[in-house]
C-alpha cells in the first residue's frame, strides 16, 4: 500500500507540473503572444526549475529509512508548490504590466514574465521526485534499480498524461485560469494526505501557517481579479475578446482581439466600411483588377474578424467566398459580435489549416483571389510561406487571378519580407508591394500587403472609392529587385523556413 502512495505521488506530481507548463502559454499569449519564443522561454524555464527541485530533493532525501522526515518534507514541497501555483495567476497580473512597460524588449519580457511567474512552481513540485523515490528504495522489498526505473517511467507517464489533459480537456473545458487553481488544488489535497498520514503536531503547525498565507493569497487574488480570466472565449487555439469601440469610431463597431493582437474591426450598419487600411486595401485593388461588374471568387486563409467576407457577401449576389479558419471559436464570436451573418451570400466556412483545406478542394482553377491573413502572433505560420504552397495557390488562381498575403515586419530591413517575394518569384511573374500612402515615413513595425500574379497591375497608386479615404503606393519594382537578390535571402521551402529568424530583429525591439 505505502509503494502504491509513493508512486501515486509521483505520477501526480509529475502530471500536474507538465499541465502547468502547457497552460504557462496560454496564460502569457494575451499579453506577449503565442510564438516559438514564447515556448522556447517557457520550456526552458519549467525544465530550470525541475532540475533545480530536482537537486534540492536529493540533497533533502534522508540518507536512511525515515519515513517520517521525508514525508514531511514531502508535504511541504507539495503544499508550496500549491502555493506558487496559485501565486502565478496573481503575479500576472500584478506584474505584467510593469515588465512590458520597462521597454526592455519583447524577448528579455517574456523570459523574465515566465521565470516570475513558473520557474518555483516547477522547482517546489521538482523537489518531489528524489524524496519519494528514496523512500520507496527504503522501505520497499525491490531492489533499488527496479524502483528507480518504476518512479521514472511513472513520472514520465504522468507528464504525458498532464499534457494530453491540459491540451486536450482542461484549458477547453475550464479555461487556462481554471487549469492552474485545479492543480493548485490537486498538489494541496495531496499536502494535505501526508499530513493526516503522519499526525504531526508540528507539521500540521506549519500548515495552518502556509494556510493562512494561501488565504492572503486568494484574498490579493481577488482584489486583483486574477482568478477570472482575460478572455471573453479561450478556445483551443485563442484567448478571445471583442471590444467595443463605437464610443471611438462614432459608429456602431467592435473589434476581435486574438491574444493580444487585433484580428478584424467590423462595422454594425455597413459591412463595406472597412477600418483596416489592409483588408480596404484589397477590396479597391480587387476592384480595380477585376472585370467591371464581375463577382469574385476568393480563398480566404484565415478569418478573424471575417471583415472582408462579410463585406463582399453584402457588396456581391453571385461571389464565391471559401474561408478556412483553423479555430471554430473564432467564426463563433464573429457571429455573435461582429455581425457576421450565417446567411452571407455564397460564404461556405472550413474549419481546419488554410494549406489542408485548399489540398482538399478541386484541383482546377478556381479563384480570382486568394487572400493570406493568418498569423501566430506578428508571424505567419512556416508552413504558409513556403514555395511548395505558392505553387498550390498558384495551381487554383484563375489567368486574371492574384494572391494577395498581408505581411507585418520591420520598416527599415523587412528581410522576411525579402524573403517571401522571393519565393513567390519561382512561381509568378508579377510580385509588388503595397503600402498606405500615409505609412510610408513609420518606422518599426509596419504592414505591408504583397500582390502575386501573372501580370503587374497597371497602376502604382490606388485611390479608396468608399470608406475612409486612403491611398496606397507600390513599392518600385527596380527598388525592391537588389534587395531581394542578395545571398542571405533564403528561399523559403517546406525543408528550410526561418520565418522566426528572420524576424528576429523586429521581435527583439521594443518597438510597436
Amino acid at each position: 500500500m505505502l509503494q502504491f502512495a509513493l508512486a501515486f505521488v509521483v505520477f501526480v506530481s509529475s502530471a500536474g507540473g507538465m499541465v502547468m507548463e502547457i497552460v504557462a502559454g496560454r496564460l502569457i499569449a494575451p499579453y506577449v503572444g503565442m510564438s516559438l519564443y514564447t515556448w522556447t522561454a517557457i520550456i526552458a524555464v519549467v525544465l530550470s526549475g525541475l532540475s533545480a527541485g530536482h537537486w534540492v530533493g536529493g540533497h533533502l532525501a534522508p540518507l536512511e529509512a525515515n519515513l517520517r522526515t521525508g514525508s514531511r518534507r514531502i508535504a511541504v514541497a507539495l503544499a508550496l508548490a500549491g502555493i506558487s501555483s496559485l501565486a502565478s495567476l496573481v503575479l500576472l497580473r500584478v506584474v505584467s504590466g510593469k515588465v512590458l512597460a520597462s521597454g526592455i524588449g519583447t524577448i528579455p519580457a517574456i523570459v523574465l514574465l515566465s521565470g516570475t511567474l513558473f520557474f518555483l512552481p516547477s522547482l517546489f513540485v521538482g523537489i518531489v521526485s528524489p524524496i519519494v523515490t528514496k523512500l520507496a528504495i527504503d522501505v520497499g522489498p525491490l531492489g533499488p534499480g527496479r524502483i528507480i526505473g518504476r518512479m521514472f517511467a511513472l513520472g514520465a507517464l504522468g507528464s504525458i498524461l498532464g499534457t494530453l489533459l491540459a491540451g486536450y480537456l482542461f484549458i477547453s473545458w475550464i479555461g487556462s485560469t481554471g487549469t492552474v487553481l485545479v492543480v493548485a488544488g490537486v498538489y494541496a489535497l495531496l499536502a494535505l494526505g501526508f499530513v493526516i498520514g503522519l499526525r504531526s503536531g508540528a507539521l500540521l503547525s506549519v500548515f495552518m501557517v502556509l494556510g493562512i498565507f494561501g488565504g492572503g493569497l486568494v484574498w490579493w487574488g481577488k482584489t486583483e481579479k486574477a482568478f477570472q480570466s482575460p478572455c471573453q472565449t479561450e478556445s483551443d487555439y485563442f484567448c478571445i475578446r471583442i471590444v467595443d469601440i463605437s464610443a471611438d469610431n462614432r459608429r456602431q463597431s467592435a473589434m476581435m482581439v486574438l491574444d493580444h493582437l487585433v484580428h478584424g474591426i467590423n462595422d454594425a450598419k455597413d459591412p463595406g466600411f472597412l477600418y483596416s487600411p489592409y483588408i480596404h486595401f484589397i477590396d479597391e485593388i480587387t476592384k480595380f483588377r477585376l472585370p467591371q461588374g464581375q463577382d469574385p471568387s476568393a480563398f480566404f486563409i484565415g478569418g478573424g474578424g471575417y471583415s472582408l467576407p462579410r463585406a463582399w457577401g453584402n457588396d456581391y449576389e453571385a461571389a464565391k467566398l471559401v474561408v478556412a479558419e483553423i479555430d471554430p471559436g473564432v467564426t463563433q464570436a464573429a457571429r455573435e459580435h461582429l455581425w457576421l451573418s450565417a446567411k452571407t451570400p455564397g460564404l461556405s466556412i472550413m474549419h481546419q489549416d488554410a494549406r489542408a483545406a485548399l489540398q482538399s478542394l478541386p484541383a482546377e482553377p478556381s479563384f480570382d483571389v486568394v487572400f493570406g491573413d493568418a498569423f501566430r502572433d506578428i508571424t505567419i505560420p512556416t508552413h504558409l510561406v513556403t514555395r511548395e504552397f505558392h505553387r498550390q495557390i498558384a495551381g487554383r488562381l484563375k489567368p486574371a487571378g492574384f494572391y494577395v498575403v498581408n505581411v507585418v515586419d520591420d520598416a527599415e530591413s523587412p528581410r522576411f519580407l525579402y524573403s517571401l517575394i522571393r519565393t513567390l518569384n519561382a512561381d509568378f511573374k508579377a510580385v509588388e508591394v503595397w503600402r498606405t500612402l500615409g505609412e510610408m515615413s513609420e518606422t518599426g513595425r509596419v504592414t505591408y500587403v504583397v500582390l502575386a500574379s501573372q501580370a503587374p497591375t497597371s497602376a502604382s497608386r490606388i485611390n479608396s472609392s468608399r470608406g475612409i479615404a486612403r491611398t496606397w503606393a507600390r513599392w518600385p519594382d527596380a527598388d525592391i529587385r537588389p534587395l531581394i537578390t542578395a545571398e542571405k535571402v533564403p528561399e523559403l521551402t517546406d525543408d528550410f523556413a526561418p520565418v522566426d529568424w528572420l524576424m528576429a530583429g523586429l521581435i527583439f525591439s521594443a518597438k510597436d
